[in-house]
């Protein structure tokens, strides 16, 4: 994700939703004790893959060591593989009688920073970092996909795993539905993903309805007419044009969009000139646009640029370079689908659930894993995976626990791991049984 929910990292009172009597104690059809078993006797294997993924971490479209080493761990259990599919992302497929299909996606990409947590894993490649915490879902996916296998008898029917680049460019889903993700390998019946953030490890939270923000992500060029930087009046000044646009363009949250609705207009990068006495030809900005109405969507990207063309009419310049270079929708839950998985977690993990109301506050990141739900029922949770006692320690002491994103982002393996396989599994084979 290119940013987190709001920064979870004081401990508190988990408050649970009331669920209808007929969802509140769902009959598991393995017992939660045997699933913990087999999950520990997977966890060294699956601490070993985490750090080593950790310590390798590769960028958008990049991901080919990453890639080949899952794909030679689902393949050992007996998946169906296809990689380089979606560019660097794979597919795999498991068949286990009639039944229905699940989809549960893992990301592979890190992103482009140096790590500063001083691990004795840390990645080893300065210009990347697994900060946002891809490489903990590489490993609770693969021990999910093992766990299913050991207790195939409890189910029927087909499991699609696929593991997808360039989530952090927000273009990876794009690139495997482009390949023709549900042409060639069948539309599934449900959609699973979990993402860690810096809540207590172990806590699991859901909502259903909208979860997540759309984004857009837009790159301006505003062109001029260079000139020395002594004689401003033979230039075409992109600089001061890009510079309105900045403050201009947050009318468009302050005036036009409805107060009561989501929406932030973002200026994350402004690049232009190489001198201070070169008045330069161009000036670039790139911008994230985040919304979770389709309106409100609308409203901000016909907003910039509307506003980028008028900034360039007042400067008399050529109309500016507006283009939009990736973009995906909100990611919405599916209510029934997250009403079943939130009463079975409940059953299991107890008060370490929170289920939150259909009108909480969705997730102001964004991402891409809402391209598989076109038609498709899906459930995106969240899976707190920092130590509580590290969270008591920095909250005593004034200390911002990192979030994701940040280079000091470091999530403790367990309970992570453990509880992120055991929750997926049960989510699977919740959605597998009808149940």
């Amino acid at each position: 994700m290119s940013a987190m929910r709001r920064s979870s990292a004081v401990l508190g009172f988990v408050w649970i939703c009331a669920l209808p009597l007929a969802l509140a104690a769902p009959t598991l059809p393995v017992a939660p004790a045997r699933v913990d078993a087999e999950v520990q006797t997977l966890l060294p294997g699956l601490e070993t893959l985490y750090q080593q993924i950790h310590a390798h971490p590769e960028l958008a479209f990049h991901e080919t060591r990453t890639a080949a080493l899952l794909a030679q761990q689902m393949r050992r259990l007996g998946f169906k593989v296809t990689e380089g599919f979606g560019k660097t992302g794979l597919v795999a497929i498991y068949e286990n009688g009639p039944g229905p299909t699940v989809l549960v996606r893992t990301e592979l990409d890190a992103l482009p920073m140096t790590e500063a947590t001083g691990l004795p894993y840390a990645s080893q490649d300065p210009g990347a970092d697994h900060s946002c915490g891809h490489d903990l879902h590489m490993a609770i996916w693969v021990g999910t996909a093992a766990t299913l296998i050991h207790f195939k008898s409890a189910w029927h029917g087909r499991l699609m795993f696929i593991g997808q680049p360039a989530e952090e460019a927000v273009q990876g889903a794009k690139a495997m539905m482009d390949d023709g993700l549900y042409t060639k390998f069948g539309k599934p019946d449900y959609g699973l993903m979990l993402h860690v953030r810096n809540d207590p490890a172990g806590r699991l939270t859901l909502k259903p309805g909208i979860w997540t923000s759309a984004l857009d992500n837009v790159q301006i060029t505003f062109r001029g007419r260079g000139a020395h930087g002594s004689m401003p009046h033979e230039s075409i000044d992109p600089i001061v044009m890009a510079a309105h646009f900045v403050t201009d363009v947050q009318t468009i949250i302050s005036r036009e969009k409805n107060p009561a609705k989501f929406g932030v207009i973002t200026v994350g990068s402004f690049q232009a000139g190489t001198a201070p006495n070169i008045i330069p030809d161009t000036a670039v900005l790139q911008l994230t646009l985040r919304s979770y109405d389709p309106k409100v969507r609308s409203l901000l990207l016909e907003g910039v640029k509307r506003t980028a063309a008028a900034e360039a009419t007042m400067s008399n310049a050529p109309p500016p370079e507006v283009l939009v270079t990736a973009g995906t929708a909100a990611i919405e839950n599916d209510p029934a689908v997250t009403a079943r998985i939130a009463a079975t977690f409940q059953t299991i993990f107890g008060s370490a659930v929170d289920a939150e109301p259909a009108d909480a506050d969705p997730i102001a990141a964004s991402e891409d894993f809402s391209e598989f739900q076109v038609g498709v029922p899906v459930l995106s949770y969240e899976l707190g995976a920092y130590d509580p006692k590290v969270l008591e320690h920095d909250k005593a002491a004034g200390i911002p626990v990192p979030v994701n994103h940040s280079p000091l982002f470091a999530p403790t393996m367990e309970p992570t791991i453990n509880v992120g396989i055991r929750s997926m599994t049960y989510a699977v084979i919740n959605l597998l049984q009808g149940r």
